[in-house]
Order: structure tokens, then sequence, then C-alpha cells
């Protein structure tokens, strides 16, 4: 021990100094690296190392990442399963082929053995028959087994044949459920397709070509047949006068119908409202030829000309205004007017009786002046709750049969 030293050696002292120095210089090099990862972090070296560690991830990076797992992984399986059908083709291909030699295998092998039989018996009737018994017994044997692989060829591909059939089986009754579908679909709304088709489509019996405005100036004989001819829309059809409300709907088979209610029964030059009805859509199966008569109603305009043909006299209208009114709304056929009116009306949406169009003109050929009012009208029968309608559709045809309506 050294006095001087407070009892220790010399040795020892050396040895704490260079621990010293060791301890300091590594505390240094630790803080300098805790400021260049977090400058503003103030906190001592043990909660440095107890604090975990929270890389940041760029997002860009990220995404190319994920792209090229992503891309990968759909190469991976777009090969892979390619592969499994190109080994699926090449495994059928080849068991076709093993299948088709094997028969040919044993057709060829029954060809040998009736060959080897003929010349068998050929060659016993000029030998002592010695040999002749084992020589058909083989030739027998080779025959039979010949047979017994062709019978299991043809067994395996009757089962395969039954299996087949049987699962056609079980898809009858889908495709005949599919189909009993489709045709009741097609009952109740093919007027949905073919309505607006026949909007656009001559749906009187003239060509286009035939019917044209004529000058409401220039009087023309006409024949007494009434008639209502509208020709933007190519229509010249019968009218039916003098059908009671009750009768309108069957009428609509034979042209359109003059309706009459109460306020609204004028006849063509009278003052007050001149009311013609038809069809605007029916089942394409229906008899009726004028059941697309009024398609094209909602294709007319204010100005376009319309004729009625009534006693011998063409009386012309020009359109003045549309409007879409409810089926039950009877009353807006009643106007107020001091003039010739007509309001052809018909059923709108096309391929549908939702609601009801009514399209209004006045008269302006001949002159009207002095033309009398329409006499007060009041309907023999009270089936003036709603305007008329197109044709029942197929489950509307059903029920109207089992309620007897």
């Amino acid at each position: 021990m050294d006095s001087k030293n407070g009892g220790q050696l010399q040795s020892e002292l050396q040895r704490q100094a260079a621990a010293a120095i060791a301890r300091k210089k590594v505390l240094a090099a630790y803080s300098d690296m805790s400021k260049k990862s977090s400058p503003t972090d103030n906190t001592n070296a043990a909660h440095m190392k107890t604090e975990p560690v929270s890389p940041k991830i760029n997002s860009e990076s990220w995404k190319k990442y994920h792209s090229a797992w992503q891309d990968y992984y759909q190469k991976y399986y777009s090969e892979y399963y390619s592969k499994a059908a190109r080994n699926y083709i090449e495994k059928e291909r080849l068991k076709d082929a093993r299948e088709k030699a094997e028969e040919e295998e044993i057709l060829s092998s029954l060809a040998r053995s009736s060959a080897k039989v003929e010349k068998k018996a050929g060659l016993s009737l000029k030998t002592s028959g010695h040999g002749e018994g084992g020589a058909n017994d083989s030739a027998e044997n080779e025959s039979e087994n010949a047979g017994s692989r062709l019978r299991q060829i043809i067994r395996k591909k009757a089962t395969e044949n039954i299996k087949k059939t049987h699962r056609k089986r079980h898809l009858v009754p889908i495709l005949a459920g599919i189909a009993v579908v489709l045709l009741i679909l097609f009952l109740q709304y093919n007027r949905l397709i073919f309505a607006p088709i026949m909007a656009y489509v001559s749906p009187g019996n003239a060509p286009a070509s035939e019917i044209e405005a004529i000058d409401p100036t220039i009087t023309q004989a006409v024949s007494a047949d009434p008639r209502l001819i509208i020709p933007k829309l190519n229509v010249d059809v019968p009218i039916r006068f003098d059908v009671p409300l009750s009768g309108v709907m069957a009428a609509m088979n034979n042209g359109v119908v003059h309706y009459r209610i109460a306020g609204a029964s004028a006849y063509p030059g009278e003052i007050g409202n001149f009311v013609i009805t038809g069809h605007s859509a029916g089942d394409i199966y229906s008899s009726n030829p004028y059941k697309y008569i009024f398609s094209g109603l909602e294709r007319l305009s204010d100005g376009d000309l319309i004729y009625v043909n009534y006693n011998s006299v063409r009386y012309t209208y020009r359109v003045i205004r549309k409007e879409v009114v409810e089926p039950s709304d009877v009353a807006a056929l009643v106007i107020n007017t001091e003039k010739p009116l007509i309001t052809l009306v018909t059923c709108t949406p096309l391929g549908t009786s939702r609601y009801r169009l009514l399209v209004t003109g006045e008269q302006i050929s001949p002159n009207y002046e002095g033309a009398e009012k329409s006499e007060v009208y009041t309907p023999s029968d009270q089936d003036n709750e709603s305007l008329p309608s197109n044709e029942p559709s197929f489950f509307e045809g059903i029920w109207n049969f089992l309620t007897g309506n």
C-alpha cells in the first residue's frame, strides 16, 4: 500500500484513471449519436435505450413495394393456371389416344386370332390332327381375352355416357323453368318493346307517301265515310260514331271511337269539344289491327294538322296544346269554349296505361262562324269513371277472365 495515495497502489490508481477516461469517451460518443438521430430530444441515455424504434415509411416506396408483389403473384398464378390447363388438355389428349390405341390393338388382335383359327382349321384337314386341339384352344383363349378387353372398354364408355346423360337431365328442369319465366315476361311486357318501335312506323294501312298535308283553304269533296287523318303520323283510320260508353273498348278493335260524355259531346263543326280515343299499344299477338294507331301521338306538336272527314265534309284542325292527366280525370275533357275543338285521347307512357295523353286542336277550316253549339248530352250508362285504356295485358286478361269483368 502507498500512504501518499490513500493506501492504494500506484497500479490501481492508473487502472481507475484509464477506466474513467474510457467512460467519458463512450458517453461523449453516445451523446453525439443521440443528438444526430433526435436533435430536439433532451432525455437521458437510459430512456433512449428503452424507447422503441419506429422507422418512417415513404408512401411512394410502399406503393412500389405493394405493386411489385401484386405483379409477382399475378404472373405466378397466371403461369400456374395456364400450366395446369395445358397439363389437363395434354392428359385428356393422351387418354383419348391411349383408348384409341387399345381399341385398335384389340381389333387387330381379334383379326389375328380369327385368321389363326381359320389357318389352323385349314391345316387340320391336311394333318393327322394330333396337335389340332392345342392350337385351337390357344387361338380361342387369345380371342376371348381380346373380346374381354373390348367389352371392358365398351362398358367404360357406356358408363361415361350414362353419367353425362344424368348431368344433362339435371339441367333440363332449370332450362325449362328459365324458358317459362322468359315466356311469361314476354307475354306481359312485349308491348313495352314494340310500342316505341311502332311509334315511328306507319300504324295505318297506307304507305307514308300517300298521306300528305292539304291546304285547308281549298274545299274538296270527300267520301261520306268518316275518317281521321293525321299526315305527320301517317294515320288514316275510320271513326266509329254513336258508340255507348260501355262499348268503346270493343269498338276500338275497328278503328278510333267518338267518345261522348256530358260536357264534351260535340260532333265535327259544332261549338264544343269533339273527342276521339284510340289505343297506343297492345300485345304483339293481339289480332286488333288498330292497337298501335295512336302510338305516335306524342310526336304531335303545336301547329300540326289533323283532318276529319264527316258527312262528306273535310274539317281541318290545328294542334294548340298537349297535356297528360290521370285516367280518372274525365273532367279534363270538359272545356268551356266558343270554338269547335278536337281532343285525341290515348294512353301514355308507351306500352302502359298509367296516364292519359290529351292532344287538343282548334278548327281552322271550314269557317265556323254561325256554327251551332253541341247539344246537352247525358250518357245512357254511367261507365265514365275513367278514360278508356289500352287492351288489358296478359295478367290483366287472366284476372278479368277469372273475375268476369
